[in-house]
């Protein structure tokens, strides 16, 4: 990307330089360095004002290579960047999709796994059994709200 720019940067000043040189006698529209600076920035931005036009055989050619150079070297970035945009949303877009799948896979295999551990032909050592009867400690009597507490839970 920087090499491009850098190269369409020198055709313009390379561009500029000769126009100047070949048109400064029979142009008036081209008298100086600046006025040759701006036509190539228009000649190679493809925007094409008609202020500055070349009037020699030679300077219409320059023209012509500094034209295609512009739309070389300014629209090869354009179409880079784009490629780079549409890639990049490409990206995003597969990665919310894959979201979007991996909760419920996660899900469904919890799921079956809690299945498989809680039935009763189960080989497994699982953390958890539902058949298997709960035995629970009697609180001893710390303060009476505690006590209500326990009470109001059975």
């Amino acid at each position: 990307l920087f090499t491009t720019m850098y190269i369409g940067f020198l055709t313009l000043i390379f561009g500029s330089f000769l126009i100047f040189l070949v048109e400064k006698k029979d142009n008036r529209k081209i008298q100086s360095f600046a006025d040759a600076l701006w036509w190539g920035i228009i000649t190679l931005c493809t925007v094409g004002y008609g202020d500055a036009v070349p009037k020699t055989w030679i300077g219409k050619i320059i023209a012509a290579f500094c034209a295609i150079a512009g739309i070389s070297f300014f629209a090869l970035p354009a179409g880079i960047l784009g490629s780079g945009f549409a890639l990049k949303v490409q990206q995003q877009q597969r990665q919310k999709h894959l979201i979007r799948r991996r909760v419920p896979a996660a899900t469904l295999i919890q799921c079956m796994w809690r299945c498989y551990a809680a039935d009763k032909k189960s080989t497994s050592v699982a953390t958890w059994n539902i058949y298997r009867p709960q035995t629970f400690v009697e609180p001893v009597l710390v303060c009476k709200r505690l006590f209500y507490l326990y009470e109001f839970f059975l």
